[in-house]
């Protein structure tokens, strides 16, 4: 078989890593020019479409292509591949085409219907293999699929609840995904790729951390808040400091593909330290919110589809300049968008407008380098 042979179709992280970057960058910079004034609202307006498609398309693209290639790992069994995985992503790309006509109940069934497909993609394997332990997944794409209902039913007029309910189960969701997985894969990276860093995992931190965002999840489904969200959320913080303390950050700082795992995952208590002030004197909500979308969503992303893509493909784990160009960029988006607006609010719309440019050429210099990998067959000749 040549080597320049068609692959895109041969796993999931294929098709779903080119996706999420190119809509990414194209994304963010449409929202760029929607919030300058410069483009007219699509079916769901504003900050919600922004906030939708960022969470239901990008991020979700990314755990999909995630999940439909660590799945075959972890059950021996295949996943959605050739035309059935070319349909799938063809239903992702009508949710994202959808939201921007005024056929909003066609949306509402495309983006609905997409995480159920994927639950149904991965939970098939896991059920042939009776791997237990993965069953989870399957339940976390249906709440998205909740999440999803939600925010276009709302919007629609179906159900009387505010739109962006869906919108902040979407985020705790995401939020524990993101956490099982660094909490599985940061620490063995670490102790792989930086001989003696002793990076560990303890049982009970594992429990508290996970569960605790659990705990915070179900207090915004009931709509807790004020001081008791504030201790709830600020204790949970403390955990995941200790949990990122155990896998010895200091011996990363030489290798890129490390850091980037590192400094995205301290992302996440700062999110919740935001959170928990934001409850007793009101600083503004989206530098919390964005402190998990840019600064953990975001670079534990893009250094994923960097290590999966070269590791699935068949080439050396090191990044090269333009990988790190990208994590930099990415980076650099959630400092600015974080912690520009606190040191110069005067200038709120000019850090976001930054963050969305840094933000954009980083997924876009990832869409650039990796389309001709991602579109061919391993170099090693392996499947896959």
């Amino acid at each position: 078989m040549s080597e320049n042979t068609i692959a895109l179709w041969h796993l999931g992280f294929r098709p779903f890593y080119l996706l999420a970057a190119i809509f990414s960058a194209m994304s963010v910079g449409l929202w760029a020019l929607q919030l300058a004034g410069l483009l007219p609202n699509a079916y769901l307006e504003g900050s919600l479409w922004h906030a939708h498609e960022m969470l239901f398309g990008f991020t979700l693209a990314v755990i999909t292509g995630f999940l439909f290639t660590s799945v075959r790992n972890w059950s021996g069994r295949p996943t959605p591949t050739g035309a059935t995985l070319a349909a799938i992503a063809a239903l992702w790309v009508a949710g994202r085409v959808l939201v921007l006509t005024p056929w909003g109940v066609a949306a509402a069934v495309a983006n609905v219907a997409f995480p159920l497909v994927v639950a149904w993609g991965i939970g098939v394997p896991l059920w042939q293999a009776r791997n237990r332990r993965n069953y989870f997944f399957v339940g976390l794409l249906v709440l998205m699929s909740a999440g999803i209902a939600c925010i276009h039913f709302a919007w629609l007029g179906i159900v009387a609840v505010p739109p962006w309910v869906g919108v902040q189960l979407g985020l705790d969701v995401i939020l524990f995904i993101i956490a099982v997985m660094a909490g599985r894969v940061v620490p063995m990276f670490t102790n792989n790729s930086a001989p003696g860093a002793r990076a560990r995992r303890s049982l009970y931190v594992e429990r508290m951390a996970l569960g605790g965002i659990l705990a915070l999840l179900i207090a915004d489904l009931f709509g807790l808040g004020g001081i008791p969200f504030a201790g709830l959320a600020a204790a949970v913080a403390i955990i995941h400091i200790v949990r990122l303390a155990l896998w010895n950050t200091r011996v990363t700082l030489r290798v890129p593909l490390l850091w980037v795992l590192h400094l995205a995952y301290a992302w996440i208590p700062v999110h919740l330290l935001l959170r928990a002030t934001g409850e007793i004197i009101g600083i503004v909500r989206p530098l919390a919110v964005h402190a998990l979308t840019i600064g953990a969503i975001g670079g534990l992303t893009i250094g994923m589809m960097v290590r999966t893509a070269r590791g699935h493909t068949g080439r050396l784990l090191l990044a090269d300049h333009f990988e790190i160009t990208c994590f930099v960029l990415i980076a650099a988006a959630a400092v600015i968008r974080v912690v520009g607006p606190l040191i110069l609010p005067q200038h709120y719309l000019a850090s976001v407008y930054i963050a969305a440019t840094l933000w954009s050429g980083g997924f876009l210099l990832y869409a650039v380098r990796y389309w001709p990998i991602l579109i061919r067959r391993r170099i090693d000749g392996a499947a896959g």
